[in-house]
């Protein structure tokens, strides 16, 4: 079925549609990732997103049950040069076109993914809307992407997060394998199941709770350390989270990963502000300011942290090399510490995992 990518700026891409093949709408990113397609399909963090990749054959290699990252896909919809109309991977349990048309996902397909990607860089990420062709009227279509509401504003981990608190132990059978030390509260504002399995290998006990769990419940029991987790939409909406952290600030060692990462910097005073187009990738560079090192980190963010309303208690402790935005910082006066990229990749690179051992030492220098 042919289609139409109609953008909030009055720019319209033809193309066919595949999946669900049904109108869908959200706000248009690009990721540069080469793999990893079933990983960022089933991440949290992109709801609400239609996510444009540059790779140009997506789907060759299908869907299989141990590469999911939550428990079903949350991207509004996909954007592809070419989606592969048959897996070949002996891991592949399912085609990636009959699995996404299952879970209600539209694909646009065919389209000059080069010259929208261009599009998303100069003027930023934008609204849109994927509709068929066929009765189409162009010109109500591009009033209603122009009055498509942007992510400012948004809480949108109230739409991802866990409606119930449960122990990551029950649920997978590797990790109810392993020994365990130290015990971790972990807020799901849209919490990768990467992390998860990160955490269980090194000896961490996890509960997951909702995005807004009490921080009081917390400390009746307090564990050894409370984790903040990623998650997509606008930070500054979280006030139960900011609040939260707060509340928990000193009492208990902290660590958060992108969402959790801005959380943290608004609970200690920061702020936050949207960036043009964002960073989403398995590529994107990273320096240690402690360290020196680079590492290449997988990241999916909108947002970040403004590095100039950092109160002087909190130091910046790495940095993106493309644009120089903040991709981590800690607190002096409290036992907190949190990064803007993803750690656990998946998918991306592996070289920033060092940061899970870093909390699990955290927690053992602050044990009760």
């Amino acid at each position: 079925m042919n289609a139409h990518l109609v953008l909030s700026d009055g720019t319209v891409y033809a193309g066919r549609l595949r999946g669900a093949q049904k109108p869908t709408a959200g706000e248009v990113i690009f990721n540069t990732a080469m793999t990893g397609y079933q990983e960022i399909l089933t991440d949290p963090s992109y709801k609400d997103q239609i996510v444009t990749m540059t790779y140009p054959h997506i789907g060759n290699y299908g869907i299989n049950r141990d590469d999911m990252e939550s428990r079903q896909p949350f991207a509004a919809g996909m954007i592809v040069k070419e989606l592969c109309a048959q897996a070949s991977n002996w891991r592949s349990q399912e085609d990636l076109d009959p699995y996404l048309a299952r879970h209600g996902i539209t694909v646009l397909e065919g389209i000059d993914t080069r010259a929208l990607v261009s599009r998303l860089r100069e003027k930023g990420a934008l609204a849109g809307l994927i509709v068929p062709t066929e009765g189409a009227d162009l010109t109500a279509l591009k009033q209603q992407a122009a009055a498509l509401p942007g992510m400012e504003g948004k809480n949108l981990a109230r739409n991802v997060s866990v409606a119930q608190p449960y122990r990551w132990r029950d649920v997978d059978k590797e990790a109810a394998s392993l020994p365990t030390t130290l015990r971790v509260v972990a807020y799901d504002f849209g919490i990768k199941y990467g992390i998860l399995r990160h955490m269980a290998r090194l000896g961490m006990d996890v509960e997951v709770v909702p995005y807004n769990y009490p921080p009081e419940k917390i400390l009746e029991n307090p564990p050894q350390g409370v984790f903040l987790s990623n998650g997509p939409g606008d930070p500054e909406p979280v006030t139960e989270a900011i609040h939260a952290v707060q509340v928990l600030l000193g009492k208990v060692p902290i660590f958060g990963i992108c969402l959790g990462h801005q959380i943290l910097a608004l609970a200690l005073g920061g702020k936050t502000y949207k960036l043009k187009y964002g960073h989403h990738g398995g590529n994107h560079p990273v320096m240690d300011m402690h360290t020196g090192k680079i590492e290449i980190t997988s990241q999916n963010h909108g947002f970040a942290v403004n590095e100039a309303d950092l109160p002087s208690r909190v130091r910046v402790t790495h940095r993106n090399l493309n644009d120089k935005t903040v991709e981590g910082i800690e607190a002096l006066d409290y036992p907190a510490f949190s990064v803007q990229y993803h750690p656990e990749a998946s998918p991306g690179p592996h070289d920033a995992a060092y940061l899970f051992l870093r909390f699990r030492e955290l927690m053992e220098r602050h044990k009760p």
